[in-house]
C-alpha cells in the first residue's frame, strides 16, 4: 500500500446544510451534485459529504452518534491567516471550538467546528511549507516553498 490518503467522505445528518456550509467558505464541488453525495477536490485528494447511515452501512460499523476520532487539518501559511479563517468559518455557521492561540508545540492554531459536528483545526506550523499547489512538505527547506513567503 502506497504511503497516501485519496478521499475523506464525513458522514453529515443533513446533507443540504453541510453543502451549504462548504460552499460559503468557497468551496465547490467537483462533480455534480447529486441527491447523495457531493465531492470537492482538495487539493491531492478529494473531500466528500454523504449521509451519515449511509457511510456507517458501506463502512461496516456502528454508528453511536459520537464523535468518530478523526479532526481535519488545514494548515496555513501565517497565525493571521489561522484567525482569519477561522473568522471565516464562524461567519459560514461553523463554532469556534478553539479559538487561535500560540501551541504547547511552537505553532499558532485554533480549531472550528461545521455544522455537522466535524472538527477542522486550522494551524500555522512555521516548520513545515506550503507549496502553491497547497501540498505540505514536512521540514521542507524555504526555497521549495512556492507559497508566499511566511511572516519575519
Amino acid at each position: 500500500m502506497e504511503q497516501r490518503v485519496s478521499l475523506i467522505t464525513l458522514g453529515v445528518r443533513d446533507l443540504e446544510r453541510a453543502q451549504a456550509f462548504y460552499r460559503t467558505l468557497g468551496w465547490q464541488p467537483a462533480t455534480p451534485v447529486n441527491e447523495d453525495v457531493v465531492f470537492f477536490q482538495a487539493g491531492g485528494l478529494v473531500l466528500a459529504l454523504w449521509g451519515r447511515s449511509e457511510l456507517a452501512e458501506d463502512s461496516a460499523v456502528t454508528d453511536s452518534g459520537g464523535w468518530g476520532g478523526v479532526t481535519l487539518a488545514y494548515n496555513v501559511r501565517s497565525a493571521a491567516e489561522v484567525d482569519s479563517v477561522l473568522a471565516e468559518a464562524a461567519s459560514a455557521g461553523g463554532v469556534i471550538g478553539r479559538p487561535g492561540a500560540a501551541t504547547f508545540w511552537g505553532s499558532y492554531s485554533g480549531v472550528f467546528i461545521d455544522p455537522e459536528g466535524h472538527p477542522w483545526e486550522v494551524a500555522h506550523n512555521p516548520g513545515w511549507r506550503i507549496a502553491a499547489d497547497g501540498s505540505i512538505q514536512l521540514g521542507a527547506s524555504p526555497a521549495t516553498d512556492a507559497g508566499p513567503p511566511a511572516p519575519a
